[in-house]
């Protein structure tokens, strides 16, 4: 009688289970068939050559009970070991099936990361224009910056400044606005590279503002702003990271310039989907891939100066910082501490 279909059963990609059903005789029931006819043949024979007839009526049964279990006790074991082997091949075949379709998925998904439409995706100088554009425009941008997968509504800019006309000459020994500006207390330096937690986070974006002004750290955060702007396009968030904390003196051997093992406890991201979708990120993007790179060396620059004035708290609370993260992601990805 043929097989009824299973109406549970669905159809799988790449026909996994569309293969020809295990039945019928195989090698191994001819086998052991053979096995069997030969020992029933052979049992027989000596029963029956060597029967005796004089023993006594009492051991008749005792008799019998050992003559089945002499013929049908190797029977037995001869189709146990088949029916092993047997299921032995299937599952050489079922790993060998398994293997070649995960392999056929791989390839289809390299093929398709390969051969994805570049029509239908902006060119790389369009990226590079929309980078150079939120770079200009960072204030405004961080408005509506996302590091958070809750989205809050963006903030309303505040009008542009009439601008000031200075009707004093400019000194003669080339003294620029930068060097009046008064340096960037510690507190706020660390609250901008967390970056305003809401639109309504006035604190925050206090401190951004303030942060701006200062030239080196405007530089990192608007290279924190675009990197962080490029994971959120692949669903990662620095609020989702719970990287393993490294205590402040490795962090100050990282600014003296230490790199590798003695600074490995700083690459604490244990996500393992983040990582593996930066990395592929960080292979087949090159915008992402310069970006990272100019994140790091950024982020380098800045921890240098700033642990030769911070102290150990100050420090621990520059590693909880969503720029601190996000350099413990790339910088993992990167290489940096190994």
């Amino acid at each position: 009688m043929a097989d009824k279909p299973n109406p549970q059963a669905r159809p799988t990609p790449l026909g996994i289970y569309d293969k020809p059903k295990h039945g019928g005789v195989t090698e191994i029931e001819v086998v052991a068939l053979v096995l069997s006819a030969i020992w029933l043949v052979g049992a027989a024979a000596f029963f029956l050559l060597t029967g005796d007839e004089g023993e006594p009526t009492e051991a008749e049964g005792l008799r019998f009970l050992i003559t089945m279990l002499a013929v049908f006790m190797p029977i037995a074991m001869i189709w146990v070991a088949a029916t092993a082997a047997r299921s032995s091949r299937v599952m050489r075949e079922e790993s060998q099936r398994l293997q070649t379709a995960i392999d056929a998925i791989r390839q289809a998904y390299i093929a398709q990361a390969q051969g994805r439409d570049l029509t239908k995706e902006p060119s790389v100088a369009r990226k590079l224009d929309e980078i150079a554009a939120a770079t200009r425009n960072t204030e405004t941008a961080l408005a509506t910056f996302q590091s958070r997968r809750d989205d809050p509504a963006p903030a309303t800019p505040a009008p542009a400044a009439a601008p000031v006309v200075d009707d004093q000459p400019v000194l003669a020994l080339g003294t620029s606005s930068d060097d009046f500006a008064r340096p960037l207390e510690t507190e706020d330096f660390i609250r901008a590279l967390n970056f305003p937690e809401t639109a309504e986070d006035e604190a925050g974006f206090a401190a951004l503002r303030k942060a701006m002004r200062d030239r080196e750290t405007s530089q990192l955060i608007q290279a924190a702003q675009d990197i962080l702007t490029l994971l959120s396009q692949d669903g990662i968030y620095m609020d989702d990271l719970r990287p393993d904390r490294a205590r402040p003196e490795i962090w100050r051997q990282f600014a003296s310039g230490a790199r590798g093992r003695p600074v490995a406890a700083l690459g604490g991201v244990r996500d393992r989907s983040s990582l593996a979708l930066t990395a592929g990120r960080m292979k087949q993007d090159p915008i992402f891939r310069d970006a990272a790179h100019h994140f790091l060396r950024r982020f380098d620059k800045t921890i240098s100066s700033f642990s030769e004035r911070a102290s150990d708290a100050d420090i621990s609370a520059l590693s909880d910082t969503r720029t601190a993260r996000a350099f413990m992601l790339l910088g993992r990805v990167a290489g940096t501490f190994d």
